[in-house]
Order: C-alpha cells, then structure tokens, then sequence
C-alpha cells in the first residue's frame, strides 16, 4: 500500500474517533443480548447446543447436531445429542430477532434459523426456509445456560487497547524475544486479537503425502514485491475448495480485506456512524506465481487494525492434490510502522517470530472446528532467517503448516 494510502486511513480513524460518540446514541448492544450458551431440552435433557460469541461487535458461533423425529404438526417426539456441531456462516441481528444460517461439515446442507428473545434468559427457535414438502419443527425453546460474561466494550476500552498494541509494536515488547531458527509452534508471539498467547496447533505426527511433498518442494520459499524484492516467506498451505476456505476462515471470525483504499475509507465512517468496528483495511499487493494475492484476510482490534493486526495473503496453486484446490498463503503479524528501507517512507513493522502468526492461523481455524488434518513440514532449502521486501528482518524454524480442511 503507499504512503499517502496509510495517511488517508489513519485520518479517517482519527475522524472515526471523533464521529463515534456522536453515533452511539443508544449504548444497548444486541449482540451481547444474544452471545453466551443457548440450550434446547426434550424430556428434560438436552438434545441442541448453540453458542454465540460476540468477537469485538461481530457475532459467531455454532449449533450442535442432534438428532430428532417430528410427528405430522412438528411436534417433537424423540431428541437426542450426537457428536459433531455446524458453524453459523451468517449471523444477522434485526431487533430482537437474530437471523443464523449454519453449512453442515460436508458444505452442502445450509439450514436457516430465527432466533427471537421471549423472556429473561429465553429465547425462541424457528426453523425457516425448508424445503417444500419437508415438515417444519415447531419452535424450540431455548434457555440461556451461560449468560456472556463480558460487557460490551466502550470507545475508551479500544483506544486504550488500540494504545497499548501502538506502543507495544514500536517498543518491540510485543515480539518474540527469541531470535534464531528454534521457534517452537504456539511460542513465537503475543496475538493482538485477542490479547492472550497463541494456541499451539494441534499437528499430526503422520508422515505427509508423497505426492502433495513433492508439490511443496516445487514451490517458491518467498513471494516478492511489484519490484521483485523478495519478501514474506510461504509458511502454511491450505487444502479445499474456494467455497470450503471462505467458510472456514469466516467461521473462524477472519475477515476479507478490502481492496480499494478510497472506498475503504468511506466505508470506514460509514461503519463508524453505524457503531460497528472497521477490521478490514486493504494490505498491499503482493506476487506469487506471478500474479497479487487472490485473497487478503486479516484480524485485529477496532482502531489498532491501521496499526497492528493479524493478515495473510492466499494464493491458489497451478496444481490440485487429490481433485482437490490447493491454496499457498504467506502470513505475518503487522505490530507497529517502521521506515521502508526501500524508498524512506513509512510501511508496517512485522513481529520478526513469523511462526506465530502460521500457528495463529492454524489454530484459529481448529478452534472453528474446520480442520481434518494439519502437518507441519520442512521442505528442502527452508527459510530461516530473511528480511521482507521493506526490509523489516524475521526468522522462522522453516516449516510450512499443511492445513487439510473439513
């Protein structure tokens, strides 16, 4: 992105901030209505799971699978729990109705809910838009089992966490102090979103496929600025289809980056006057197999996002492994400015433990139950240590975290 890019935002985030208090006339936050554990009884046990969390103004959350049989008016008359649960793909709050659809593991089955507050700690669930001919449940009363814990966050909660991620990146107190190639997965750094340490990934120890190695082996280490100045290292692969990425990555509550600078920042205020965060400041485009990002995503704190947030860039592979899409992705953890060594001006500052940020993305998509398998692999000629294209220095073990999705 350019300078005067990063300029432009930065002063609508500054504007943002003055706008804000203007816009948050009524301090009620429905999301904070709805999040915590939602449960759904028959005959006094529970058959239905649904919990809601609210990620910094954003909702997310999962419906476990159950087991059900209906009589000819939908009524139940059996319900039982069964392992496994869907993540919600879209959540939309209208008053005190939030409108929830969930994509089963497949990617095939979406089902479509309402879920409407009754009571104190109850609330209502319909089944809607099924299929012609498929008999609808009566709605099911949900009671509210885990009420969310905590309370909406204030303008002052985020500039003062914004603050702290701003001093923390420019003081380098928020990055690995570890130099060398020893990084050890789930060490390398501090997340800035939330603020607590990184999950390690919980990897396979089986040996990866022959086939897909080879196809590793063949890629570039490192992709490359529009000047061809080498940068960020490949550090993780993601296997599955385009529809199956994007679900996944949305359920486990990264967002797309925008792509236009000016619209971002009318989009920015915008967002701002409806009291919602704006997470989703364009990054840079970057090469790989000779063309920019097919996709940006990114994570991190309302306001800090201009300087300090979560972001990597995918690719989609010129090969498939087992019918399959392959995605190459190269991801690093924005924590502050630092001189572009390249022209003078002022570009982001990277936590240098790049390994981080691979397990953060490894792990945030666990969490979001979206992973089959993940190996971590070291292909031949493994970066190690490396500066980016701006010329901001980092270090890694050198592997790559091989990500099969569900």
């Amino acid at each position: 992105m350019k300078t005067a890019s990063y300029k432009t935002l930065i002063a609508v985030v500054l504007f943002c901030l003055l706008l804000q208090p203007l816009c948050a006339l009524d301090t009620t936050d429905a999301n904070q209505v709805f999040a915590g554990i939602w449960q759904a009884q028959f005959q006094g046990k529970t058959f239905v799971t649904i919990k809601l969390e609210d990620q910094i103004g954003r909702l997310s959350g999962t419906i476990t699978h159950s087991q059900i049989q209906l009589d000819n008016q939908g009524e139940l008359t059996s319900a039982e729990p069964q392992d496994g649960e869907d993540a919600f793909t879209e959540i939309k709050v209208s008053d005190k109705v939030l409108h929830l659809t969930s994509k089963s593991t497949n990617g095939q089955d979406t089902t479509q809910y309402e879920m409407e507050i009754n009571g104190t700690d109850q609330a209502e669930l319909r089944f809607v838009g099924l299929p012609s001919g498929v008999t609808t449940p009566k709605p099911w009363t949900l009671r509210k089992a885990v009420a969310a814990a905590a309370r909406p966050a204030s303008l002052q909660d985020k500039l003062m966490s914004a603050a702290q991620i701003w001093m923390a990146g420019q003081t380098g107190t928020n990055a690995s102090s570890t130099a060398g190639s020893a990084a050890t997965p789930g060490t390398s750094t501090a997340a800035a979103s939330p603020p607590a340490a990184i999950p390690v990934v919980k990897a396979s120890d089986a040996a990866l496929d022959g086939d897909l190695r080879k196809a590793i082996d063949a890629l570039p280490r490192r992709i490359n600025d529009q000047f061809n100045n080498l940068g960020d290292m490949v550090n993780f692969v993601i296997v599955g289809s385009q529809q199956q990425m994007q679900s996944s990555l949305a359920a486990a509550t990264w967002n797309v980056a925008d792509t236009d600078s000016k619209e971002s920042a009318l989009k920015a205020v915008l967002q701002t006057y409806q009291k919602k965060d704006y997470l989703t400041m364009p990054m840079s485009q970057l090469y790989l197999f000779g063309r920019v990002q097919d996709f940006g995503y990114e994570m991190a704190e309302p306001f800090a996002v201009v300087a300090s947030r979560h972001h990597f860039r995918v690719w989609k592979a010129p090969f498939t492994w087992n019918g399959q899409m392959v995605w190459i992705g190269a991801g690093t953890h924005d924590i502050g400015f630092e001189k572009d060594q390249r022209n003078g001006k002022v570009t982001h500052k990277i936590d240098p433990a790049v390994d981080g940020e691979r397990d953060n993305i490894g792990a945030s998509l666990q969490k979001a139950d979206k992973v089959k398998t993940a190996t971590y692999y070291l292909p031949p000629d493994p970066v190690q240590t490396a500066k980016n294209a701006t010329g901001g220095g980092y270090h890694s073990d050198g592997r790559v975290l091989v990500i099969v999705l569900k």
